[in-house]
Protein backbone atom coordinates (compact mmCIF):
# COMPACT_ATOMS: atom_id res chain seq x y z
CA UNK A 1 0.00 0.00 0.00
CA UNK A 2 1.34 3.36 -0.97
CA UNK A 3 2.07 5.58 2.03
CA UNK A 4 0.44 8.52 0.25
CA UNK A 5 -2.91 6.77 -0.32
CA UNK A 6 -4.86 5.45 2.69
CA UNK A 7 -6.40 2.10 1.82
CA UNK A 8 -9.37 0.20 3.22
CA UNK A 9 -7.76 -3.24 2.75
CA UNK A 10 -10.86 -4.57 0.99
CA UNK A 11 -11.29 -6.47 -2.25
CA UNK A 12 -12.55 -4.60 -5.29
CA UNK A 13 -16.30 -4.74 -5.75
CA UNK A 14 -18.38 -4.66 -8.92
CA UNK A 15 -19.07 -0.95 -8.42
CA UNK A 16 -15.33 -0.32 -8.11
CA UNK A 17 -14.72 -2.17 -11.37
CA UNK A 18 -17.46 -0.19 -13.12
CA UNK A 19 -15.74 2.99 -12.04
CA UNK A 20 -12.43 1.67 -13.40
CA UNK A 21 -14.09 0.92 -16.74
CA UNK A 22 -15.59 4.42 -16.97
CA UNK A 23 -12.33 6.07 -15.88
CA UNK A 24 -10.31 4.16 -18.46
CA UNK A 25 -12.75 5.19 -21.19
CA UNK A 26 -12.23 8.82 -20.13
CA UNK A 27 -8.44 8.45 -20.27
CA UNK A 28 -7.76 8.65 -16.52
CA UNK A 29 -4.46 7.33 -15.21
CA UNK A 30 -4.05 4.47 -12.75
CA UNK A 31 -2.93 6.93 -10.11
CA UNK A 32 -6.10 9.02 -10.45
CA UNK A 33 -8.27 5.90 -10.30
CA UNK A 34 -6.40 4.58 -7.27
CA UNK A 35 -6.72 7.90 -5.46
CA UNK A 36 -10.50 7.88 -5.93
CA UNK A 37 -10.88 4.23 -4.80
CA UNK A 38 -8.35 4.59 -1.95
CA UNK A 39 -6.16 1.88 -3.43
CA UNK A 40 -2.56 1.61 -4.52
CA UNK A 41 -1.89 2.25 -8.24
CA UNK A 42 -0.31 -1.20 -8.53
CA UNK A 43 -3.62 -2.70 -7.39
CA UNK A 44 -5.40 -1.05 -10.30
CA UNK A 45 -2.62 -2.06 -12.68
CA UNK A 46 -2.81 -5.72 -11.64
CA UNK A 47 -6.59 -5.66 -11.82
CA UNK A 48 -6.58 -4.39 -15.42
CA UNK A 49 -3.83 -6.72 -16.63
CA UNK A 50 -5.22 -9.86 -14.98
CA UNK A 51 -8.85 -9.32 -15.93
CA UNK A 52 -8.73 -7.68 -19.34
CA UNK A 53 -10.85 -9.21 -22.06
CA UNK A 54 -9.26 -10.23 -25.34
CA UNK A 55 -11.11 -8.97 -28.42
CA UNK A 56 -10.35 -10.45 -31.84
CA UNK A 57 -10.43 -7.79 -34.49
CA UNK A 58 -8.79 -8.00 -37.91
CA UNK A 59 -9.08 -5.91 -41.07
CA UNK A 60 -6.15 -7.44 -42.90
CA UNK A 61 -5.96 -10.23 -45.46
CA UNK A 62 -9.25 -12.01 -45.84
CA UNK A 63 -7.75 -15.44 -46.45
CA UNK A 64 -5.37 -15.35 -43.48
CA UNK A 65 -6.96 -13.85 -40.39
CA UNK A 66 -4.08 -15.14 -38.24
CA UNK A 67 -1.38 -13.07 -39.93
CA UNK A 68 0.12 -10.71 -37.35
CA UNK A 69 3.01 -9.38 -39.44
CA UNK A 70 3.43 -5.64 -39.68
CA UNK A 71 4.14 -5.97 -43.46
CA UNK A 72 1.06 -8.07 -44.27
CA UNK A 73 -0.74 -5.35 -46.25
CA UNK A 74 2.08 -4.57 -48.70
CA UNK A 75 3.98 -7.87 -48.83
CA UNK A 76 4.32 -9.41 -52.34
CA UNK A 77 6.34 -12.49 -51.40
CA UNK A 78 5.48 -15.88 -52.79
CA UNK A 79 6.76 -19.39 -52.12
CA UNK A 80 8.65 -18.39 -48.97
CA UNK A 81 8.25 -21.89 -47.59
CA UNK A 82 10.32 -23.29 -50.52
CA UNK A 83 7.96 -26.03 -51.62
CA UNK A 84 8.69 -27.89 -54.81
CA UNK A 85 5.30 -27.10 -56.26
CA UNK A 86 5.19 -23.41 -56.91
CA UNK A 87 2.05 -21.45 -56.11
CA UNK A 88 1.00 -18.02 -57.21
CA UNK A 89 -0.77 -17.20 -53.92
CA UNK A 90 0.81 -14.44 -51.88
CA UNK A 91 2.43 -15.66 -48.66
CA UNK A 92 0.53 -13.00 -46.73
CA UNK A 93 -2.61 -15.07 -47.40
CA UNK A 94 -1.03 -18.37 -46.31
CA UNK A 95 -1.69 -19.74 -42.78
CA UNK A 96 2.03 -20.61 -42.36
CA UNK A 97 3.32 -17.15 -43.26
CA UNK A 98 4.24 -16.06 -39.74
CA UNK A 99 6.09 -19.31 -39.03
CA UNK A 100 8.13 -19.57 -42.23
CA UNK A 101 8.89 -15.99 -43.30
CA UNK A 102 12.34 -14.81 -42.09
CA UNK A 103 11.22 -11.19 -42.28
CA UNK A 104 8.26 -11.69 -39.98
CA UNK A 105 7.81 -8.78 -37.54
CA UNK A 106 4.88 -8.89 -35.16
CA UNK A 107 2.73 -5.79 -35.03
CA UNK A 108 2.56 -4.39 -31.52
CA UNK A 109 0.84 -1.51 -29.80
CA UNK A 110 2.61 0.40 -27.04
CA UNK A 111 -0.74 1.01 -25.37
CA UNK A 112 -1.13 -2.73 -24.74
CA UNK A 113 2.45 -3.30 -23.57
CA UNK A 114 2.36 -0.58 -20.92
CA UNK A 115 -0.29 1.35 -19.01
CA UNK A 116 -3.23 1.30 -19.48
CA UNK A 117 -2.80 -2.19 -21.12
CA UNK A 118 -6.27 -1.97 -22.75
CA UNK A 119 -7.92 -0.22 -25.67
CA UNK A 120 -10.43 1.61 -23.47
CA UNK A 121 -10.19 5.33 -24.15
CA UNK A 122 -7.96 4.91 -27.19
CA UNK A 123 -7.99 8.03 -29.39
CA UNK A 124 -7.52 6.03 -32.58
CA UNK A 125 -10.78 5.13 -34.19
CA UNK A 126 -11.43 1.41 -34.32
CA UNK A 127 -11.77 1.49 -38.11
CA UNK A 128 -8.25 2.87 -38.48
CA UNK A 129 -6.59 0.48 -35.98
CA UNK A 130 -4.86 -2.46 -37.65
CA UNK A 131 -3.83 -4.35 -34.48
CA UNK A 132 -5.09 -7.90 -34.71
CA UNK A 133 -5.30 -8.55 -30.96
CA UNK A 134 -7.16 -6.01 -28.90
CA UNK A 135 -7.84 -5.91 -25.20
CA UNK A 136 -10.54 -4.06 -23.34
CA UNK A 137 -11.55 -3.89 -19.72
CA UNK A 138 -15.14 -4.96 -18.99
CA UNK A 139 -16.36 -4.60 -15.42
CA UNK A 140 -18.81 -7.52 -15.47
CA UNK A 141 -16.31 -9.87 -17.10
CA UNK A 142 -13.58 -8.84 -14.66
CA UNK A 143 -15.81 -9.35 -11.63
CA UNK A 144 -16.94 -12.78 -12.88
CA UNK A 145 -13.34 -13.82 -13.52
CA UNK A 146 -12.35 -12.62 -10.05
CA UNK A 147 -15.18 -14.60 -8.41
CA UNK A 148 -14.22 -17.76 -10.27
CA UNK A 149 -10.57 -17.38 -9.22
CA UNK A 150 -11.59 -16.76 -5.61
CA UNK A 151 -13.81 -19.83 -5.56
CA UNK A 152 -11.21 -22.08 -7.19
CA UNK A 153 -8.52 -20.99 -4.75
CA UNK A 154 -10.68 -22.03 -1.79
CA UNK A 155 -11.81 -25.41 -3.07
CA UNK A 156 -10.15 -28.63 -4.05
CA UNK A 157 -6.64 -29.64 -3.07
CA UNK A 158 -3.39 -27.76 -3.55
CA UNK A 159 -1.63 -30.61 -5.36
CA UNK A 160 -0.88 -31.49 -8.95
CA UNK A 161 -1.93 -34.86 -10.35
CA UNK A 162 1.67 -36.03 -10.29
CA UNK A 163 2.19 -35.00 -6.66
CA UNK A 164 -1.08 -36.63 -5.63
CA UNK A 165 -0.12 -39.86 -7.38
CA UNK A 166 3.29 -39.93 -5.70
CA UNK A 167 1.71 -39.52 -2.26
CA UNK A 168 -0.99 -42.07 -3.02
CA UNK A 169 1.64 -44.68 -3.98
CA UNK A 170 3.07 -44.37 -0.46
CA UNK A 171 -0.11 -43.95 1.61
CA UNK A 172 -2.60 -46.44 0.16
CA UNK A 173 -0.41 -49.59 0.38
CA UNK A 174 0.49 -48.80 3.99
CA UNK A 175 -3.17 -48.27 4.94
CA UNK A 176 -3.91 -51.64 3.33
CA UNK A 177 -1.28 -53.11 5.67
CA UNK A 178 -3.25 -51.80 8.66
CA UNK A 179 -1.12 -48.77 9.48
CA UNK A 180 -2.82 -45.64 10.85
CA UNK A 181 -2.49 -42.21 9.20
CA UNK A 182 -0.44 -40.97 12.16
CA UNK A 183 1.94 -43.90 11.83
CA UNK A 184 2.36 -43.33 8.09
CA UNK A 185 3.09 -39.63 8.40
CA UNK A 186 5.48 -40.18 11.30
CA UNK A 187 7.54 -42.68 9.32
CA UNK A 188 7.35 -40.66 6.08
CA UNK A 189 7.98 -36.98 6.80
CA UNK A 190 8.62 -36.43 3.09
CA UNK A 191 4.85 -36.55 2.53
CA UNK A 192 4.72 -33.08 4.14
CA UNK A 193 1.11 -33.09 5.35
CA UNK A 194 -0.72 -33.18 8.65
CA UNK A 195 -2.82 -36.05 9.98
CA UNK A 196 -5.97 -33.95 9.62
CA UNK A 197 -5.17 -33.30 5.94
CA UNK A 198 -4.75 -37.01 5.27
CA UNK A 199 -8.09 -37.77 6.90
CA UNK A 200 -9.69 -35.06 4.72
CA UNK A 201 -8.20 -36.65 1.59
CA UNK A 202 -9.65 -40.00 2.64
CA UNK A 203 -13.06 -38.43 3.29
CA UNK A 204 -13.07 -36.75 -0.13
CA UNK A 205 -12.15 -40.02 -1.85
CA UNK A 206 -9.20 -38.66 -3.82
CA UNK A 207 -6.86 -41.48 -2.73
CA UNK A 208 -7.02 -45.15 -3.64
CA UNK A 209 -7.57 -46.01 0.03
CA UNK A 210 -10.97 -45.30 1.55
CA UNK A 211 -12.39 -44.83 5.04
CA UNK A 212 -13.51 -48.46 4.99
CA UNK A 213 -9.82 -49.45 4.89
CA UNK A 214 -9.10 -47.73 8.22
CA UNK A 215 -9.16 -49.99 11.26
CA UNK A 216 -11.38 -47.97 13.60
CA UNK A 217 -12.93 -45.02 11.80
CA UNK A 218 -15.88 -46.96 10.38
CA UNK A 219 -16.87 -47.92 13.93
CA UNK A 220 -17.47 -44.33 14.99
CA UNK A 221 -20.42 -42.16 14.09
CA UNK A 222 -19.83 -38.62 12.82
CA UNK A 223 -19.45 -36.17 15.65
CA UNK A 224 -22.33 -33.84 16.36
CA UNK A 225 -21.38 -30.60 18.04
CA UNK A 226 -24.30 -29.29 20.09
CA UNK A 227 -22.34 -26.66 22.00
CA UNK A 228 -21.63 -23.17 20.87
CA UNK A 229 -18.21 -21.67 21.46
CA UNK A 230 -17.14 -18.28 22.76
CA UNK A 231 -16.93 -15.82 19.87
CA UNK A 232 -15.58 -12.79 21.74
CA UNK A 233 -11.82 -13.12 21.40
CA UNK A 234 -11.07 -10.46 24.02
CA UNK A 235 -12.29 -12.91 26.69
CA UNK A 236 -9.14 -15.02 26.28
CA UNK A 237 -6.74 -12.15 26.96
CA UNK A 238 -4.52 -13.36 29.80
CA UNK A 239 -6.66 -16.50 30.25
CA UNK A 240 -5.12 -18.90 27.73
CA UNK A 241 -3.83 -22.35 28.60
CA UNK A 242 -0.26 -21.09 28.21
CA UNK A 243 -1.01 -18.45 30.86
CA UNK A 244 -2.33 -21.21 33.11
CA UNK A 245 0.83 -23.28 32.70
CA UNK A 246 2.99 -20.27 33.56
CA UNK A 247 1.46 -20.30 37.07
CA UNK A 248 3.20 -23.59 37.88
CA UNK A 249 0.40 -24.82 40.18
CA UNK A 250 0.16 -28.27 41.73
CA UNK A 251 -3.58 -28.11 42.45
CA UNK A 252 -6.51 -26.49 40.67
CA UNK A 253 -10.14 -27.18 39.77
CA UNK A 254 -11.44 -28.22 36.35
CA UNK A 255 -14.91 -27.19 35.23
CA UNK A 256 -17.24 -28.48 32.50
CA UNK A 257 -20.88 -29.18 31.69
CA UNK A 258 -22.75 -32.41 30.96
CA UNK A 259 -25.77 -32.15 28.69
CA UNK A 260 -29.03 -34.04 28.85
CA UNK A 261 -30.83 -35.67 25.96
CA UNK A 262 -32.80 -33.55 23.51
CA UNK A 263 -35.92 -34.01 25.64
CA UNK A 264 -34.62 -31.70 28.39
CA UNK A 265 -32.70 -28.43 28.58
CA UNK A 266 -31.31 -29.17 32.03
CA UNK A 267 -27.52 -29.35 32.34
CA UNK A 268 -25.05 -30.47 34.99
CA UNK A 269 -22.28 -28.04 35.92
CA UNK A 270 -19.38 -30.22 37.06
CA UNK A 271 -16.16 -29.52 38.97
CA UNK A 272 -13.13 -31.72 39.58
CA UNK A 273 -10.60 -30.85 42.29
CA UNK A 274 -7.35 -32.07 40.79
CA UNK A 275 -5.41 -32.80 43.98
CA UNK A 276 -8.15 -34.56 45.97
CA UNK A 277 -9.88 -36.08 42.88
CA UNK A 278 -13.15 -34.75 44.31
CA UNK A 279 -16.03 -34.60 41.84
CA UNK A 280 -18.91 -32.10 42.22
CA UNK A 281 -22.03 -31.58 40.11
CA UNK A 282 -24.86 -29.04 40.24
CA UNK A 283 -28.08 -29.07 38.27
CA UNK A 284 -28.92 -26.07 36.09
CA UNK A 285 -32.22 -25.44 34.30
CA UNK A 286 -30.48 -23.84 31.30
CA UNK A 287 -26.97 -23.88 29.89
CA UNK A 288 -26.45 -20.12 29.99
CA UNK A 289 -24.00 -17.63 31.48
CA UNK A 290 -26.59 -16.52 34.02
CA UNK A 291 -27.24 -20.07 35.22
CA UNK A 292 -23.53 -20.65 35.81
CA UNK A 293 -23.27 -17.35 37.67
CA UNK A 294 -26.21 -18.38 39.85
CA UNK A 295 -24.45 -21.61 40.87
CA UNK A 296 -21.28 -19.67 41.72
CA UNK A 297 -23.19 -17.22 43.90
CA UNK A 298 -25.03 -20.02 45.70
CA UNK A 299 -21.78 -21.83 46.43
CA UNK A 300 -20.17 -18.64 47.74
CA UNK A 301 -23.07 -18.08 50.13
CA UNK A 302 -22.76 -21.63 51.49
CA UNK A 303 -18.96 -21.77 51.73
CA UNK A 304 -18.13 -18.12 52.34
CA UNK A 305 -15.77 -16.13 50.18
CA UNK A 306 -12.63 -17.67 51.71
CA UNK A 307 -14.04 -21.21 51.47
CA UNK A 308 -15.05 -20.65 47.86
CA UNK A 309 -11.60 -19.28 47.07
CA UNK A 310 -9.88 -22.31 48.62
CA UNK A 311 -11.90 -24.77 46.49
CA UNK A 312 -12.45 -22.83 43.26
CA UNK A 313 -9.64 -20.27 43.29
CA UNK A 314 -8.15 -21.45 39.96
CA UNK A 315 -10.60 -22.82 37.39
CA UNK A 316 -9.65 -24.49 34.09
CA UNK A 317 -12.46 -24.98 31.60
CA UNK A 318 -13.24 -25.25 27.89
CA UNK A 319 -14.50 -22.55 25.55
CA UNK A 320 -18.21 -23.22 25.84
CA UNK A 321 -20.47 -20.18 25.49
CA UNK A 322 -21.83 -20.69 29.02
CA UNK A 323 -18.40 -19.67 30.32
CA UNK A 324 -18.19 -16.61 28.08
CA UNK A 325 -18.47 -14.03 30.90
CA UNK A 326 -15.43 -14.72 33.11
CA UNK A 327 -15.50 -11.32 34.78
CA UNK A 328 -18.95 -12.01 36.23
CA UNK A 329 -17.87 -15.45 37.45
CA UNK A 330 -14.61 -14.20 38.96
CA UNK A 331 -16.28 -11.36 40.89
CA UNK A 332 -18.00 -12.35 44.12
CA UNK A 333 -21.23 -11.14 45.68
CA UNK A 334 -19.41 -8.40 47.61
CA UNK A 335 -17.29 -7.38 44.64
CA UNK A 336 -14.27 -9.38 45.86
CA UNK A 337 -12.37 -11.50 43.34
CA UNK A 338 -13.22 -15.08 44.23
CA UNK A 339 -11.55 -17.08 41.42
CA UNK A 340 -9.47 -16.93 38.24
CA UNK A 341 -10.69 -18.67 35.07
CA UNK A 342 -8.46 -20.07 32.32
CA UNK A 343 -9.47 -21.68 29.03
CA UNK A 344 -8.11 -24.77 27.31
CA UNK A 345 -6.96 -24.64 23.72
CA UNK A 346 -9.61 -25.34 21.03
CA UNK A 347 -10.42 -29.03 20.56
CA UNK A 348 -8.08 -30.01 23.42
CA UNK A 349 -10.38 -31.51 26.04
CA UNK A 350 -7.45 -33.63 27.22
CA UNK A 351 -5.96 -30.56 28.88
CA UNK A 352 -8.67 -30.98 31.53
CA UNK A 353 -8.58 -34.74 31.51
CA UNK A 354 -9.50 -35.11 35.18
CA UNK A 355 -13.07 -33.88 34.79
CA UNK A 356 -13.42 -35.80 31.51
CA UNK A 357 -12.43 -38.99 33.29
CA UNK A 358 -14.92 -38.22 36.06
CA UNK A 359 -17.61 -37.86 33.40
CA UNK A 360 -17.05 -41.49 32.38
CA UNK A 361 -18.00 -42.56 35.92
CA UNK A 362 -20.97 -40.20 35.82
CA UNK A 363 -22.11 -41.75 32.53
CA UNK A 364 -22.12 -45.18 34.19
CA UNK A 365 -25.04 -43.94 36.26
CA UNK A 366 -26.52 -41.48 33.76
CA UNK A 367 -25.81 -42.97 30.32
CA UNK A 368 -25.93 -40.81 27.23
CA UNK A 369 -29.41 -39.96 25.92
CA UNK A 370 -30.63 -39.93 29.53
CA UNK A 371 -33.07 -37.10 30.18
CA UNK A 372 -32.36 -34.86 33.16
CA UNK A 373 -35.90 -33.46 33.18
CA UNK A 374 -37.01 -35.32 36.32
CA UNK A 375 -33.59 -35.22 37.98
CA UNK A 376 -33.29 -33.25 41.23
CA UNK A 377 -30.28 -31.84 43.04
CA UNK A 378 -30.81 -34.49 45.72
CA UNK A 379 -30.35 -37.18 43.05
CA UNK A 380 -27.21 -35.43 41.80
CA UNK A 381 -25.77 -35.23 45.34
CA UNK A 382 -26.41 -38.97 45.77
CA UNK A 383 -24.60 -39.77 42.52
CA UNK A 384 -21.64 -37.55 43.43
CA UNK A 385 -21.37 -39.13 46.89
CA UNK A 386 -21.13 -42.63 45.41
CA UNK A 387 -18.51 -41.50 42.88
CA UNK A 388 -16.43 -39.81 45.59
CA UNK A 389 -16.63 -42.92 47.77
CA UNK A 390 -14.79 -44.99 45.14
CA UNK A 391 -11.10 -45.60 46.03
CA UNK A 392 -8.57 -44.18 43.55
CA UNK A 393 -5.23 -45.72 42.72
CA UNK A 394 -3.73 -42.24 42.32
CA UNK A 395 -4.63 -41.59 45.99
CA UNK A 396 -3.01 -44.84 47.16
CA UNK A 397 -6.39 -46.52 47.62
CA UNK A 398 -7.97 -43.60 49.48
CA UNK A 399 -11.35 -42.21 48.45
CA UNK A 400 -11.72 -38.62 47.19
CA UNK A 401 -14.15 -37.93 50.04
CA UNK A 402 -11.55 -38.92 52.65
CA UNK A 403 -8.84 -36.85 50.95
CA UNK A 404 -11.10 -33.78 50.77
CA UNK A 405 -12.18 -34.30 54.41
CA UNK A 406 -8.59 -34.17 55.52
CA UNK A 407 -7.86 -31.03 53.45
CA UNK A 408 -11.01 -28.90 53.77
CA UNK A 409 -12.76 -30.25 56.86
CA UNK A 410 -16.20 -31.64 57.52
CA UNK A 411 -18.02 -28.28 57.44
CA UNK A 412 -17.04 -27.62 53.81
CA UNK A 413 -18.20 -31.06 52.69
CA UNK A 414 -21.51 -30.63 54.52
CA UNK A 415 -21.98 -27.30 52.77
CA UNK A 416 -21.49 -29.15 49.48
CA UNK A 417 -24.05 -31.75 50.68
CA UNK A 418 -21.60 -34.64 50.38
CA UNK A 419 -21.63 -37.74 52.56
CA UNK A 420 -19.55 -40.91 52.68
CA UNK A 421 -20.93 -44.18 51.33
CA UNK A 422 -19.93 -47.58 52.74
CA UNK A 423 -17.62 -49.52 50.37
CA UNK A 424 -20.06 -52.37 49.81
CA UNK A 425 -22.95 -49.96 49.19
CA UNK A 426 -21.29 -48.00 46.36
CA UNK A 427 -23.38 -48.37 43.22
CA UNK A 428 -22.20 -46.99 39.88
CA UNK A 429 -25.10 -48.22 37.71
CA UNK A 430 -28.38 -46.61 36.59
CA UNK A 431 -30.12 -48.64 39.30
CA UNK A 432 -28.80 -46.16 41.87
CA UNK A 433 -31.35 -43.53 40.87
CA UNK A 434 -34.16 -45.96 40.25
CA UNK A 435 -33.86 -47.58 43.69
CA UNK A 436 -33.74 -44.24 45.50
CA UNK A 437 -36.75 -42.62 43.88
Amino acid sequence: MSRYIPGNQKHLTLDDRRYIERALSQGSSFQDIARFLCKDPTTISKEVRNHRLSDWYHKGTFYNAHNFCIHRYHCRKTNVCGKIILCNVKCASCPTCNQTCPDFCRERCDRLDKAPYVCNGCTRAINHCTIAHKYRYDAKFADRKYRECLQDSRSGICLTKHELRQKDMVISPLIAQGQSPYQILTNHPELDMSVRTLYNYLDEGILTARNIDLKRKVKFKPRKCHRSQITERAVFQGRLYSDFLSLGLDHWTEMDTVHSSNDSKKVLLTFFLKREKLFLAFLMNRCTKGAVRLVFDRLEKKLGTYGFLSLFGILLTDRGSEFGDPCALETGINGIERSSIYYCDPMRSGQKGGVEQAHTMLRMILPKRTSFEFLTQWDVNLIVSHINSTPRESLAGETPYAAALRTYGESALKALQLRPVAPDEVNLTPKLIKYNR
